[in-house]
């Protein structure tokens, strides 16, 4: 099984939150590593291992980026990565899969199934130092899925009048991820 490694600068995590019952609010994780195996031909024997780097969280807005790294929420002081891991994956589409595996927040594990679409691979140059490397086979996806925040213990809320709440509990996350073929 070919072994892939995302390439950090074009993989991220960005996420969806209802925000004072009107509205969403965005944010993201550039700083997402890990690996995968994975062979288009046998896509249903693949893995993947995925560790965000959940200091880094942004919104764009300070304040709110900080209230979400603290222990309302992320707690990142004690929890600083959201890793997953998963391995049981069912076939969708031609390009189109389920896998299932273990979601780590806040150092709590549920079991969590992304939405997978294999955008297909191409062979492109490598650029280090201003020196093309290449050439490097680089692969895509895109991830989806849903969770509920308190399942992971992200329980901070606030009410509001008439029985609305300030932040959402289902968490709309997308996973962008492009992968750069091992040395064979």
């Amino acid at each position: 099984m070919a072994k892939w490694t995302f390439e950090p600068g074009h993989t991220a995590a960005e996420f969806r939150a209802r925000h004072m019952m009107v509205t969403y609010v965005r944010g993201h994780f550039k700083d997402v590593h890990g690996s995968l195996e994975f062979d288009p031909e046998n896509p249903r024997n693949s893995s993947v291992e995925v560790n965000i780097d959940a200091r880094k969280i942004w919104t764009g807005v300070k304040e709110r980026d900080d209230h979400l790294r603290s222990a309302d929420f992320l707690n990142v002081e004690h929890h600083p990565e959201i890793s997953f891991k998963g391995n049981q994956v069912e076939i969708k589409g031609e390009h189109d899969y389920a896998v299932t595996g273990d979601l780590t927040i806040r150092g709590v594990t549920r079991q969590v199934c992304l939405n997978v679409s294999y955008l297909g691979q191409w062979q492109t140059p490598w650029w280090e130092d201003g020196v093309n490397k290449g050439p490097k086979t680089r692969a895509g996806f895109v991830a989806t899925t849903k969770i509920n925040r308190q399942d992971f213990g992200v329980s901070w809320q606030d009410t509001m009048d008439r029985g609305g709440i300030v932040v959402g509990n289902e968490i709309d996350i997308t996973i962008d991820a492009e992968a750069i073929l091992g040395d064979t």
